[in-house]
């Protein structure tokens, strides 16, 4: 390959050489930038050609300015630039046209609290295509062409000229600074690579400046001795419109619909915070919304001297302040609890009653963190018994198949998540002794392709209902009654898990208390 590249390419000089790369670059690293233009841009006037003539030259110039700064230090460096850009350009132009999905901070905190075991999920034969077609053959070539060295002189001239054109273009359409406010966080989300570097660099800005200290809050007191128990379930990607609970045409909760026939059971119309999980997470265990990272729910239970556990089959949590022996992964409690565990996440829900009975305090919180309803490879979430809806998607890429078969998988999860949540509320019923409660509530929604948008992590500003609009569902025993609320939120569980435990503290606010006074 590399003898071919220096028969057949042989470009005359430097200047040409990153001209031609960046008009390559804007042509395949930006067609979702255009499509999306297109779709908010009706060119049915001069001034609207103008506008979209002005783009394609401004990305154009843009493109070209950062290889030219870095050909004036090294021509090598600017090879480098374009290899491994071309690289991570054709990565970030996959997701963005297969899934629908916008590369700002908020994605990109997505991106960031991906382990490889979800990572892996996304791998296909079209996406190792994809990256050789548009990244490893460009990238050889970007290294291997023989092109003559170039003058710093030259150099300079065209950068000054790049500059020139940007400063020009950005006058000549100041006009349309409305447009362009409009749609900012869109169009900045869709420049390569501009978008994915800064929007990285954006993301761990926040999150070193809230890790930097945890801000604790002031110290609780258990005010009774009573046996208090709550358990929180945190879903993943779960949306209420697919739960039969709240009128979904397919029977997805024919257990807790049992449940709430029954009583004990309520559920309550619910938005989530964000549309990502480590920040949703982090507003369900705060005591309010802030950029600050205070004292979380389970470290400060703890503290007060509650019994807290953690089981999780996911991540994103903020730093917990647990006895080692008190945090349990999946895969340590699929080997604890072998002889019952289906293979996918009983083991989450397995022996919480005994688990509870052993606990140190009279008062317990156990979170239970899922991964049920996570996309892409939704028919791998559940058990085979499960899959009752079909056929079922099972690509990693949701565009090659029908939107009734991506549904059809994704209910099966939330028929699944329905067995779970009614394990735990069938053991929380034989603690005759105990004050019991499950919250179950979602880091926040799904979509499944509806106009063309698939999975999570838009930004709230502009997201689909799908995203956002999620199940809160909650159970107590007989002893405990639940407010009627007009819609609930992430902020309600650190208030609501406080008053159901009995842990007075000043920044309890009874307004985000879901549970009336216990008989």
């Amino acid at each position: 390959l590399r003898a071919y590249f220096s028969r057949t390419a042989n470009l005359n000089n430097a200047t040409e050489f990153i001209l031609m790369m960046s008009a390559l670059w804007v042509v395949f690293f930006h067609f979702p930038l255009f499509e999306f233009i297109r779709e908010n841009l009706a060119l049915d006037s001069f001034s609207a050609v103008l506008l979209f003539v002005s783009l394609v030259l401004f990305l154009f110039a843009l493109t070209t300015f950062s290889p030219l700064l870095l050909a004036l230090i090294s021509f090598k460096l600017a090879r480098i630039w374009f290899a491994l850009i071309s690289l991570t350009n054709a990565l970030a132009v996959y997701f963005v046209s297969t899934y629908g999905v916008f590369l700002d901070k908020t994605m990109m905190g997505n991106l960031f609290n991906t382990n490889p075991a979800e990572a892996s999920e996304f791998l296909s034969i079209k996406m190792a295509l994809w990256i050789i077609a548009l990244g490893i053959v460009p990238a050889y070539f970007t290294l291997f062409v023989k092109v003559e060295k170039p003058t710093r002189k030259t150099l300079a001239k065209l950068s000054a000229l790049t500059l020139l054109v940007l400063i020009l273009l950005a006058g000549i359409n100041f006009k349309n600074l409305l447009w362009f406010d409009r749609h900012s966080k869109q169009l900045g989300a869709l420049v390569m690579p501009y978008s994915y570097m800064i929007n990285s660099v954006r993301f761990f800005e926040g999150e070193w400046a809230k890790n930097k200290r945890e801000i604790l809050l002031p110290d609780a007191h258990i005010s009774n001795e009573k046996k208090s128990v709550v358990v929180l379930v945190i879903g993943e990607s779960a949306r209420a419109q697919n739960f039969s609970l709240y009128g979904y045409e397919r029977n997805t909760n024919p257990l807790l619909s049992k449940t709430a026939g029954g009583g004990g059971l309520r559920y309550f119309n619910a938005k989530s915070s964000t549309t990502y999980t480590s920040a949703s997470i982090k507003n369900m265990l705060s005591h309010k919304d802030s950029g600050d990272l205070y004292e979380i729910l389970p470290n400060y239970l703890s503290r007060a001297g509650a019994s807290v556990a953690w089981r999780t089959a996911n991540w994103g949590e903020p730093p917990l302040h647990l006895p080692s022996e008190n945090v349990a992964s999946y895969a340590e409690l699929s080997k604890k609890y072998a002889k019952i565990d289906d293979g996918f996440e009983s083991a989450l829900v397995a022996n919480l009653s005994e688990e509870i009975k052993a606990a140190k305090s009279r008062k317990v919180l156990i979170v239970i963190h899922t991964s049920t309803s996570h996309g892409p490879t939704y028919y791998k979430k559940y058990p085979p018994e499960f899959e009752r809806f079909t056929p079922v998607c099972k690509s990693v890429e949701p565009k090659g198949c029908a939107q009734v078969e991506i549904i059809n998988a994704y209910d099966n999860t939330i028929l699944y998540t329905d067995f779970l949540l009614h394990s735990i509320i069938e053991q929380l019923k034989t603690l005759s002794e105990y004050d019991s409660a499950m919250i179950y509530v979602s880091d926040h929604g799904e979509s499944l392709g509806e106009n063309g948008v698939y999975m999570h992590g838009i930004p709230m500003a502009f997201a689909p209902k799908e995203q956002y609009e999620i199940p809160f569902i909650v159970w107590s025993s007989h002893s405990t009654g639940v407010k009627d609320l007009p819609e609930a939120t992430h902020f309600h569980i650190f208030h609501s898990v406080l008053a159901f435990l009995g842990v007075e503290s000043e920044v309890f606010d009874e307004k985000f208390n879901i549970f009336t006074k216990q008989k």
